[in-house]
């Protein structure tokens, strides 16, 4: 009783403080703030019988503040020696306002959080803001205003909504790309990557968004030909652009994938994304009349071991070099005709091989893949064969065939003699090692375009000198920040070209006058290693301590959506790997468990003649179909992802003000696996499911304590047979809940199946008769077990009933004599003797639907549906109800243990 006296001998000035706590960001729901009778049991030790709309409120109010400020107190206490969780979900664009999709991801990792710190882990789950990007440039020229202020405003705003959700993060470890404290690091691992010669600049073709004014990766143009953000029909132009070389690390990207556990048909993505890896890029310097230009290129083989025998190179028609600013250009133009395989003037020097071989210009419109410059090897290739013949090209013999089938290399420097295999691995080796190519790559992946002529982004870190050609930014000089720019229209050239103070600069290597770079980086490069950042945020020597990132790193797991499955992925990936290799940390993969969340979907109505999408008001619902109001006009429905456009989207704080935090989280999490969309229809069992099953679980609680009121002190032994029996089963069900649920909770992710689970074994508590409440310590047992497992998805609720539990009289078990609120509590284990007793469970039989009874069948062949329907019809119960009848189908249920026979009648 001391506890509860301790937990109530808060002030209301205590109370208002609590709710405002946080430097003024938490900014809670209206009724979150509304002052209120204090009726609570944790208050006041008066338990409410029933659990109405206005308790639920007031559950609400009273323990959202002290959730967050428990999860802050214990991330402080927590120590390195516990063994860590890092649950990461991918950080928000700050648009401004949250969406349910936030809402669903990141309810899904403070679930995960709050259940991992309860089973003993030091929880990492972080939260930040990937701040640059378009929109807010977008919104600074439409709007006049600092795309800087414009964004620190959003932040603002929708960090108050995400501590209103009740959302426990630590906030210790924020980050916001577009803070110099964070884009320094992103300018220092460019920096790296460009001494590395990772990170190059050439003249390419590349995808122009002409709304936007901005450069597009091949990955950001979709399928029609249109930017993925504007809609715009995109442009083909040549500009020089910025390139990261990922291509470098593509095998073993692609072999890596194997080390990972099934990522919901993520690596398959991955995998497909990169293609196989069965040929290399080599180096080339080009020469004209004998002399060097300065120009290089990297032809591709698939056959790498046959590099020795190369008769030429080709390059396509459309080949930057016949259309840029290159030396070449006239030289290769004079000898192209359309249409033929033509030999240019120009000849390419293998850095590799040191063989000299011509320049051909391909009659072929277009390589394998995304090529557009290729070695031709004609032992290997007929097709290569053929154009060097034509054009009277010799070659050597670099492929011996033996007897017995098997190849040898012939005039290929010390590599002579060694099988096809041999070669492949030694050629390649022997190129990495000589930095003249031979990473495996294949031939549909291309290098990462960074580059983009737009303001609001991290600059990168590159001084242009007339003398020294480009050259890094010292590392003791980052950050390069962001100059202010007089105005921003979104049109031509990039905006920091007007800003020549800042552009005039000097060459840190000869000390010439020199020229900033004006691009500014792709804003996937901010998300590449932010994962990274959280482990050691507030690090001003380094991007961070590699002890921190090897202490919390991999990510255990990773929650976002499927539609970062590729290109963000991957350059995650990538960049973790080059981190690696360079001792940045110890972990090549930088996450363990993916968890891909699906979209929630609302209901749109757009007009069948002209397909503008209409509000819900403007439907006339009254008929069999709805139809347009006042026209009658014909209406198509859909299931569409959540946008204001589409007015099928919900603001997340409306929905949580009308049915309360804990029963958005519910029915999130319930509505359907993570993976899976969800059709947001309040009207579908999903929603009236978890209302009703939050009263059935308060009414649970005051059973028991009801029970425990009238005087009897609780006596197991005054129980008869068949209330031992019931007791029994409910001990049974706990221990088969307790290993579902954490199963759920740490494999398999479905959540879903978890509160179903939960849902059964508040169902057999239900059916338990007051004598069973009032003596048995397994009813007592099952119900904190219950109300522990339920905490980290609907914490308010399940700490007040805690909070009740506690105070039952007379209580048997020991956990509710122990104190502290539920979420400090360890999570339940099985009970040694459950999994020393016959392994059994009560398979519930039903026939046309209809209940029959049960059967006591093995646990491990309870979801074996032939098994079960042989036990089943092998019982008493079997014989008796089904013997004479003719079975059609028996249906096992995948989440609960129930069987269905459907009979003829």
């Amino acid at each position: 009783m001391h506890v509860i006296l301790r937990k109530v001998a808060l002030s209301p000035r205590a109370l208002a403080r609590d709710s405002i706590c946080g430097g003024g960001l938490l900014s809670p729901l209206p009724w979150l703030r509304r002052a209120a009778c204090r009726s609570l049991y944790s208050e006041t030790g008066v338990w409410q019988r029933d659990y109405r709309v206005e308790t639920r409120r007031q559950v609400e109010r009273r323990w959202h503040p002290r959730i967050q400020e428990q999860w802050k107190k214990n991330a402080k206490e927590e120590v390195s020696k516990q063994e860590k969780f890092y649950v990461l979900s991918m950080f928000p664009y700050p648009s401004g306002r949250l969406h349910m999709g936030h809402v669903r991801v990141y309810t899904i990792s403070d679930t995960i959080a709050h259940f991992q710190r309860m089973r003993g882990y030091q929880v990492l789950n972080p939260m930040g803001w990937d701040a640059f990007g378009l929109p807010a440039e977008n919104a600074a020229i439409e709007r006049g205003l600092d795309p800087e202020e414009w964004t620190k405003s959003n932040i603002q705003s929708m960090r108050e909504q995400l501590d209103s959700l009740g959302l426990c993060f630590n906030w210790d470890r924020e980050i916001t790309t577009c803070l110099a404290d964070y884009y320094r690091w992103t300018q220092y691992l460019f920096v790296k990557l460009f001494k590395a010669g990772l990170a190059y600049q050439k003249e390419a073709v590349v995808n122009w968004d002409p709304v936007d004014q901005t450069v597009l990766a091949d990955e950001q143009v979709d399928e029609a030909g249109r930017s993925w953000r504007s809609g715009a029909l995109v442009e083909q132009k040549l500009l020089r652009q910025w390139f990261i070389k990922t291509t470098n690390y593509a095998k073993p990207l692609l072999d890596a994938l194997a080390e990972l556990p099934e990522w919901y048909g993520v690596k398959a993505m991955q995998a497909n994304w990169i293609g196989e890896c069965s040929g290399c890029f080599f180096q080339f310097q080009l020469k004209l009349d004998g002399e060097e230009t300065g120009e290089s290129l990297e032809a591709y083989t698939p056959t790498p071991e046959a590099v020795f025998g190369a008769a030429y190179v080709a390059i396509l028609p459309s080949h930057r070099l016949l259309h840029g600013s290159s030396p070449l250009k006239a030289a290769l133009t004079r000898s192209l005709q359309q249409g033929r395989d033509c030999l240019t003037e120009v000849t390419a020097r293998n850095v590799f091989t040191g063989k000299e071989v011509p320049v051909v210009i391909s009659a072929q419109v277009e390589f394998e893949g995304h090529l557009d410059t290729v070695i031709g090897i004609p032992d290997v290739s007929k097709d290569d064969a053929s154009v060097a013949s034509v054009l009277s090209l010799e070659w050597p013999t670099v492929i011996h065939t033996q007897e017995d089938g098997s190849q040898t290399l012939l005039n290929s420097a010390q590599f002579t003699g060694l099988s096809r295999e041999e070669a492949f691995d030694s050629i390649t080796q022997k190129a990495r090692d000589m930095k003249a190519g031979g990473h495996l790559t294949s031939s549909k992946l291309r290098d990462w375009l960074i580059s983009r002529q737009r303001y609001w982004g991290t600059p990168i870190p590159i001084i242009h000198c007339g003398s020294c050609g480009s050259v890094s930014v010292p590392e003791e000089e980052l950050p390069v920040t962001l100059p202010k720019v007089p105005a921003l229209t979104g049109k031509g050239a990039s905006p920091l070209q007007s800003a020549e103070d800042w552009i005039h600069c000097t060459c840190p290597r000869c000390k010439g006058p020199a020229e900033r770079e004006t691009d500014t980086m792709d804003t996937f490069v901010d998300s590449s290693w932010y994962y990274f950042r959280y482990t050691d945020p507030n690090n001003q020597i380094r991007p961070f301590e590699r002890s921190l990132a090897d202490h919390w790193l991999p990510v255990d797991v990773y929650i976002g959506g499927k539609e970062h499955a590729v290109m963000h992925l991957y350059y995650a990936r990538f960049l973790s790997h080059f981190c690696r290799d360079q001792g940045f940390v110890s972990h090549r993969e930088p996450f363990r468990k993916l968890l891909v969340q699906g979209l929630i979907k609302g209901q749109t109505f757009r007009s069948a003649d002209t397909g503008q999408y209409l509000c819900r008001e403007e439907i006339d619902f009254s008929g069999s179909d709805p139809v347009q109001a006042g026209s009658g006009g014909g209406v198509q429905v859909s299931w569409e992802k959540m946008s204001k456009s589409k007015h099928n989207g919900l603001d997340p704080q409306e929905v949580v003000e009308q049915y309360g935090i804990d029963t958005v989280r519910l029915f999130i999490l319930y509505a359907a696996p993570p993976e899976q969309d969800i059709l947001w229809d309040v009207k579908t069992d999903a929603l009236p499911g978890v209302l009703r099953w939050q009263t059935r679980l308060w009414a649970l609680v005051t059973k028991l304590r009801e029970a425990r009121e009238g005087g009897v002190t609780p006596d197991p032994s005054a129980l008869s047979k068949r209330d031992r029996d019931t007791a029994r089963k409910i001990w049974e069900n706990k221990n088969y809940a307790i290993q579902e649920v954490t199963g759920h909770f740490t494999e398999d992710f479905l959540l879903n199946a978890a509160i179903a689970r939960l849902m059964g074994l508040s169902n057999t508590l239900t059916q338990a008769s007051a004598g069973v409440v009032l003596h048995s310590v397994e009813f007592e047992e099952a119900l904190a077990a219950l109300c522990v497992m339920i905490a980290p998805m609907a914490p308010h609720l399940a700490s007040e009933l805690w909070a009740g539990l506690c105070g039952v009289r007379h209580a048997q078990c020991g956990l509710l004599c122990e104190g502290g609120d539920v979420l400090e509590q360890p999570w339940p284990t099985v009970d040694p003797e459950y999994l020393h007793t016959p392994d059994t469970l009560e398979m519930a039989v039903r026939i046309n639907n209809k209940a029959c009874g049960s059967v006591s069948v093995p646990r491990q062949v309870s979801q074996d549906a032939q098994q079960v329907r042989e036990l089943v019809l092998a019982s008493p119960l079997g014989h008796r109800l089904l013997g004479d009848r003719v079975i059609k189908k028996a249906i096992l249920s995948p989440r609960t243990a129930l069987i269905n026979f459907l009979v003829e009648e």
